[in-house]
């Protein structure tokens, strides 16, 4: 209890002492016009603006490889990077610029959606990492995909066989364990 008494004296003269001089003196006029400037140029940003933010390519039969552009524009004040574009999967690939943007330009990103093994209604999103404002942009793309009569007969032949294997293990009441407790079934 004392020496809680003692910390407690000690940390309230540091506080009464430190507490003395005036902060606003302390501060430098030099250091508030960097900071102004600093914060100007933070409010500085590239901005994206698109043609377009989502691409239905319709009807595609599974295995069409397809593809679309998606152009912009740099509407904001400052030099556009994209850093990364990436799909939502391996069957979307974006093809971004390499180079800056400058403001007032416009360039492109190339998307390619291959169908292969994706039947039916597919619907992917294309991230762009860029120095924007939010620091990413999104844009889709979305297909019906007729399936392929062949891959679906496979497809449902496989479904069928994984079907009846579980009814099989679940109609299975056969409870006789053999040495070290497993089933010997």
């Amino acid at each position: 209890m004392r020496k809680g008494i003692i910390l407690l004296g000690a940390a309230m003269a540091m506080v009464f002492t430190s507490c003395k001089d005036n902060a606003a003196e302390k501060i430098k006029s030099e250091n508030v016009a960097q900071a102004a400037e600093r914060d100007a140029a933070a409010k500085n940003f590239p901005v994206m603006k698109w043609d377009k933010v989502e691409h239905d390519f319709g009807t595609i039969n599974e295995g069409d490889k397809v593809e679309t552009v998606f152009k912009f524009t740099n509407t904001g004040t400052a030099p556009l990077k994209i850093v990364s574009a990436k799909g939502s999967c391996g069957c979307t690939v974006p093809q971004p610029p390499t180079e800056a943007i400058l403001p007032g330009e416009s360039n492109e990103i190339k998307v390619q959606f291959n169908s292969a093994n994706k039947p039916g209604n597919q619907q992917k999103t294309i991230t762009v990492i860029a120095n924007t404002e939010t620091g990413r942009e999104i844009v889709r793309i979305k297909a019906q995909v007729t399936p392929d009569p062949e891959k679906q007969k496979q497809r449902d032949e496989l479904a069928a066989k994984r079907k009846a294997q579980q009814a099989a293990s679940a109609t299975n009441t056969n409870t006789t364990t053999g040495h070290e407790g497993h089933d010997h079934n």
